[in-house]
C-alpha cells in the first residue's frame, strides 16, 4: 500500500499520495498523536471555501479538539486523553490571536517538554508574529496563500514569497498548505513550481471539500460533491493526483485526501482517547467509537438509587458500572445490562458514542418499554 513508485511516488490510504518524505506534523496526525487546538474562528479573510462550522466559523472561541476550552487545565487534560505528542494550532486565523496562541504554546512546552511538536496554520504573511511565536517553542508554520494569488508569486503574493525566503533562516520548519480547486490548477500548478524555487520544507494540498457553512458558495461557483470522496469536491482528488504524479519538485509534495483525514487521522486520535478514557467495561470498535449499556434517571428520579438497584439486581463491583451525575444516566456494559433491562421501570439503551468530550451519539438501541415507550417517573429524588 506504500510501497514507493518510479519516481518516487508513494500512494498512501484512501487516495492519499506524497512524493518525498511527510513533515513531522503529518506523520504525528496520522497515527492520531496531534491534539487539534482551535483557538479562534475568527479570521478576515474569509475564504469562500473555509470549511469550519458554523458553531466555530468567525466566532472567538476556543476548542481542544472536540472539548470547548474555558481554562488552561481544558487544554492539558486533552492532551493528556489523547496522549498527544504534539498539537496543531488553527482557526479561523491564529495570528489574529497573537498572545492567546503564544500563552498557548508555552503551557504545553512547559507541560510536555520541547518534544512536543507544535505546527500553526495561518494566513497573513507577517514575519514578527511568526518570529516572536518562534521564540516561545513554535516549530513548524503552514503558510495559506489565498487562491486570487496563486501564479509565481512574482507580483502578486510577493509578502508571502518574501516570509517563506526569509523564513529559511530561523530554524524552524516552514512550508504551504492549500486545497485544490479543481478550476484553478492551471495558477496552482505554476504556483508549485515557483514555491520549489524558495525551497520549501515541504508543501501540502488538500482535497476541496464541502461543509454546512461552504456549501452554497461552492454550489455558486459550480462546484458538486464526488460520489467517490465523501464530501470532497468533483475534480479536487484527481487534479491534485495529477500534480503530485507528473511535478518533479526538489520540495516534498503531500496530497490529503478528506477520507484520510476522517478515515485514519480521526480515527486514530478516536482509538487513542477511547484506550485512555472510556471505562473497562465499555465495548471498542474498530472505528473509535465505544458502545456502553446505560440507564437513565429522568424526572425527578433518585439517580443513586438507579445505581443501587442496578449494583445490586447485576450483582455488580463498584468498577463494573459508573454513575454519569452530568447526562444522569449509570453506564455498565451492554452484556451486563441486555439481562436487567426488562425488570427496570427506568429506560435502558445500549448506546454507541464517540470517545469525546461532547461525547456525540452514533446509535441508541431501546432494550425495554420505558426506552420506547418514552420519559417516565420512577418517584423520589
Amino acid at each position: 500500500m506504500t510501497g514507493a513508485l518510479p519516481g518516487g511516488l508513494v500512494p498512501l490510504p484512501l487516495a492519499s499520495s506524497r512524493r518525498g518524505p511527510l513533515s513531522v506534523a503529518c506523520t504525528q496526525c496520522s497515527q492520531g498523536q496531534k491534539m487539534v487546538l482551535f483557538v479562534s474562528g475568527v479570521c478576515r479573510f474569509r475564504c469562500f471555501y473555509c470549511p469550519v462550522g458554523e458553531t466555530r466559523n468567525q466566532k472567538d472561541v476556543t476548542y481542544a479538539n472536540e472539548r470547548r476550552v474555558t481554562c488552561d487545565a481544558d487544554v492539558l487534560e486533552e492532551a493528556h486523553a489523547i496522549g498527544a505528542h504534539g498539537t496543531g494550532i488553527t482557526g479561523g486565523d491564529p495570528l489574529g490571536f497573537t498572545d492567546r496562541v503564544e500563552h498557548y504554546i508555552r503551557l504545553l512546552k512547559t507541560e510536555f517538554g520541547p518534544e512536543h511538536d507544535i505546527h500553526l496554520y495561518t494566513h497573513e504573511p507577517n514575519p514578527e508574529k511568526l518570529r516572536r511565536l518562534h521564540a516561545a517553542g513554535l516549530d513548524e508554520f503552514r503558510l495559506h496563500i489565498p487562491w486570487y494569488l496563486w501564479g509565481p508569486l512574482r507580483s502578486a503574493g510577493t509578502a508571502y514569497r518574501e516570509l517563506l525566503v526569509d523564513s529559511g533562516t530561523w530554524g524552524m520548519r516552514r512550508g504551504v498548505e492549500i486545497p485544490v480547486l479543481p478550476d484553478h490548477l492551471g495558477e496552482l500548478r505554476s504556483l508549485l513550481r515557483g514555491l520549489d524555487e524558495i525551497g520549501l520544507d515541504f508543501i501540502n494540498l488538500n482535497e476541496l471539500e464541502f461543509s454546512e457553512t461552504n456549501e452554497r458558495n461552492l454550489h455558486d461557483r459550480g462546484y458538486h460533491v464526488d460520489p467517490r470522496s465523501g464530501w470532497g469536491v468533483k475534480g479536487s482528488r484527481a487534479g491534485a493526483a495529477e500534480l503530485v504524479r507528473t511535478l518533479r519538485l526538489r520540495t516534498p509534495l503531500h496530497f490529503c485526501s478528506s477520507r484520510f483525514k476522517d478515515g485514519i487521522q480521526l480515527r486514530q486520535r478516536l482509538l487513542r482517547r477511547a484506550a485512555r478514557v472510556a471505562p473497562a467495561f465499555a465495548e471498542h470498535t474498530g472505528d473509535g467509537t465505544v458502545r456502553l449499556g446505560i440507564v437513565e434517571a429522568r424526572g425527578r428520579a433518585s439517580l443513586d438509587r438507579l445505581s443501587r438497584q442496578l449494583a445490586r439486581g447485576g450483582r455488580l463491583r463498584p468498577e463494573e458500572f459508573r454513575v454519569d451525575r452530568v447526562r444522569r444516566r449509570v453506564e455498565l456494559a451492554p452484556g451486563r445490562l441486555r439481562p436487567l433491562a426488562a425488570r427496570l421501570a427506568a429506560p435502558a439503551f445500549v448506546v454507541e458514542e464517540y470517545p469525546t468530550a461532547d461525547a456525540l451519539e452514533v446509535e441508541r438501541e431501546p432494550l425495554n418499554s420505558a426506552a420506547m415507550d418514552g420519559p417516565v417517573r420512577l418517584g423520589g429524588t
